[in-house]
C-alpha cells in the first residue's frame, strides 16, 4: 500500500511538473522567440530583458531544468513500462497515450540538443544570446527539421499532457468536461506550434 501510495505521489508530481512550470515555460519561452518575427533587434531585445533577470541562473535551476530532469527520467521510465493498447483498442484516447509517450522521447532529445547547442555555448563563452546565434543553426536544412520536428513534439506533448493533468488532477471527470478540455488543448496545441514554427522559419529563410 506504501509503494502505490509512493507511486501515486511520484505520478501526480510528474503531471504537475508538465504543466507548471515547464509546460508554462515552453510557451513564455516560444513567445519570447516570437519577436524573432519582428527583426533582429526585436528579438536580441526580448532574449537580452530574459538573460539578465535577477537570480537567473537560480531560476534556471529551480524552475527549469531541475522540474524538467526529474519529469524526464520518471516519463523515460513510463514510456518503457507503460503498455500500450492500440494494437487491441485503436481509438483515440489509447493513441494519444501512445503518441504521449512517443513525443516524450523525442523532445527528450531535442531538449537535450537545443540545452547544448545553446545555453551551454552561451556558458562557455562560445555564443551570444543573440539573433545570429538561431539563425546559424537553423539556415542548415537538417537543424530547421530536426527543431521542426522536436518543437511539435514538445507542443504535442504539453498540450495532451495539460488534458491528462485536468483528469488526474479531479478537474474534468464527466464525460462532457473531458470533451471541452480536449477542445481547449486542440486550441492550446495549434497556437503554442504557431509560434514555434513560424519563429523558426523566420530565422531559416527570414520571412
Amino acid at each position: 500500500m506504501a509503494d502505490q501510495q509512493r507511486e501515486f505521489f511520484y505520478r501526480r508530481l510528474h503531471s504537475l511538473l508538465g504543466v507548471v512550470p515547464i509546460g508554462l515555460f515552453l510557451t513564455q519561452h516560444l513567445f519570447v522567440n516570437h519577436f524573432a518575427v519582428y527583426g533582429e533587434e526585436s528579438f536580441n531585445k526580448a532574449a537580452g530583458f530574459m538573460a539578465e533577470l535577477p537570480f537567473v541562473i537560480l531560476l534556471e535551476i529551480f524552475v527549469i531544468y531541475l522540474p524538467i530532469l526529474y519529469h524526464a527520467v520518471l516519463g523515460v521510465y513510463i514510456a518503457f513500462t507503460a503498455k500500450n493498447n492500440t494494437s487491441r483498442f485503436s481509438y483515440f484516447r489509447n493513441w494519444m497515450f501512445r503518441l504521449q509517450r512517443i513525443t516524450g522521447i523525442i523532445t527528450l532529445i531535442f531538449i537535450v540538443w537545443h540545452v547544448w547547442e545553446t545555453r551551454v555555448q552561451v556558458g562557455l563563452g562560445n555564443a551570444e544570446v543573440e539573433y545570429s546565434l538561431m539563425e546559424n543553426i537553423l539556415t542548415n536544412p537538417f537543424m530547421f527539421w530536426f527543431y521542426l520536428v522536436g518543437i511539435i513534439s514538445a507542443v504535442f506533448h504539453f498540450a495532451n499532457g495539460l488534458w491528462s493533468f485536468l483528469v488526474s488532477w479531479g478537474i474534468t471527470q464527466s464525460p462532457k468536461s473531458q470533451k471541452v478540455a480536449t477542445y481547449a488543448v486542440v486550441l492550446v496545441f495549434l497556437v503554442v506550434s504557431y509560434l514555434g514554427v513560424r519563429t523558426l522559419i523566420q530565422f531559416a529563410y527570414g520571412v
